[in-house]
């Protein structure tokens, strides 16, 4: 139910009603500036509020003729307003109008990813601290390292969407200028003062400078930080598809009642939310390069980008919002396997202690290579006849005139590994920043 409101409130946010009552919102807001000054009657200004709407299936019809959105738009909110449509759109140009509503849409946009990424957060603290004290083995190449703890895993995560929850404020920030400047960025036939005035009513910035257009490194900017926040969640989900793996099952995510892997194999339960998260990554990343794209434009505007904007802005906005709430679920009902996590730890012989006896030989007045070279030779024979690894090594005549079997016991204590869990928790959840 959840994931269904929310992706519904993104959905509703760019709709065609909503999208055209943010370009009357405007167009109204600046009526009142102009009357403001003077320029158009205060009556006028207050029937125009009252009386001002539009017709969806009018618009479309108009604009089928005109080949011109807004024109069609304009067009339909004077059927409405009669006489006094005089005075809406006084000296703009359409991309005054496009520009400022679209900055108040993705304001609102980042408002719900900024709340989602919040409860996301929640949700990774809740189970990093679960977790936190739980081994696991780490892996680099996807090849046994050293033991970790699989709360680690969360706050590693956790501190990802930090990071993700920095940009996405920033990209906010960044969006949210408003454009009243004509149709160049030159106040010819609307006084800076217009805009300013405007733009307060509507909680956004000036464009300091402009063209016909407010510049589109700011919302390449913007949709660059969603496909950020893509990355991250993809990297969430490829990690647990890797757990999920028959060999590994160290985790999985939820599987529901009456919930089918395979029309072939029953016994199937695929990692398909989190397949299907990284795939959805791929759009929301090629959306960005599309973005990067429209940055350049023909001297002071052409609408190359105009096309592409009406695709990987919704699009976009809605696919992250989606994927950081299906993320949260499955991460609320990961189902963990701590028994698997303790049989994995057990797989290489107990290999993960090789680099703890080697900086132990070195502490002896080894050298390096030598003490990598006795290392290295058990450690192979370990992998080659299955045999434990610390056994091997209290049998090597070398290392036993080095080595003393307490110190050898000592050194493959699991404990080791994890004595600075508490400290990385505290970096990552109670320092302030």
């Amino acid at each position: 139910m959840i994931e269904r409101y929310t992706l519904k409130e993104m959905g509703d946010l760019w709709k065609l009603e909503n999208k055209y009552r943010k370009w009357l919102d405007v167009e109204i807001a600046v009526c009142e500036a102009w009357a403001e000054i003077g320029e158009i009657p205060v009556d006028a200004v207050q029937s125009i509020k009252e009386k001002a709407k539009f017709d969806i299936s009018e618009i479309d019809k108009i604009e089928k003729v005109v080949k011109h959105d807004v024109i069609a738009f304009l067009t339909s909110v004077a059927h409405s307003l009669g006489n006094e449509s005089r005075f809406v759109h006084k000296g703009l140009t359409s991309s005054d109008i496009l520009d400022t509503s679209l900055a108040l849409l993705l304001r609102e946009a980042s408002d719900i990813i900024i709340k989602d990424i919040r409860e996301l957060m929640e949700v990774l603290k809740h189970q990093a601290y679960k977790y936190k004290d739980i081994p696991v083995i780490g892996r680099s190449h996807g090849v046994h390292a050293e033991p970790m703890t699989f709360g680690l895993k969360f706050a590693l995560w956790y501190e990802d969407m930090k990071r993700n929850l920095i940009r996405m404020k920033r990209a906010k920030d960044i969006i949210s200028v408003g454009k009243l400047s004509g149709a160049v960025g030159t106040f010819s036939n609307i006084p800076p003062i217009i805009e300013e005035k405007v733009c307060i009513r509507l909680g956004l910035k000036p464009e300091p400078v402009a063209t016909q257009i407010v510049q589109r490194d700011r919302h390449a900017e913007y949709l660059t930080v969603l496909s950020l926040i893509a990355a991250s969640i993809e990297k969430i989900a490829l990690e647990i598809r890797h757990l999920q793996r028959t060999e590994v099952l160290e985790a999985e995510e939820p599987f529901m009642k009456g919930q089918k892997g395979s029309s072939a194999m029953p016994h199937k339960r695929n990692p398909v939310g989190c397949e299907n998260l990284s795939g959805l990554a791929r759009i929301v990343r090629a959306n960005s390069i599309a973005a990067l794209e429209n940055i350049a434009l023909w001297h002071e505007r052409d609408i190359s980008h105009s096309s592409v904007e009406r695709i990987i802005i919704p699009d976009s906005t809605i696919l992250v919002d989606y994927m950081l709430q299906r993320i949260k679920g499955i991460l609320t009902g990961l189902q963990v396997y701590q028994k698997n996590m303790k049989k994995n730890l057990e797989k290489s012989y107990g290999l993960f202690n090789s680099q703890r006896v080697l900086l132990a030989l070195i502490e002896k007045g080894v050298t390096r290579e030598k003490a990598y070279e006795l290392i290295q030779k058990n450690a192979m024979n370990s992998w080659k006849t299955g045999k434990q690894f610390k056994m091997l090594l209290k049998k090597d005549k070398e290392i036993k005139k080095l080595l003393t079997p307490k110190e050898i016991e000592d050194i493959f204590d699991l404990k080791y590994y994890l004595k600075n869990i508490d400290y990385i928790f505290d970096r990552v959840f109670k320092r302030v920043s």
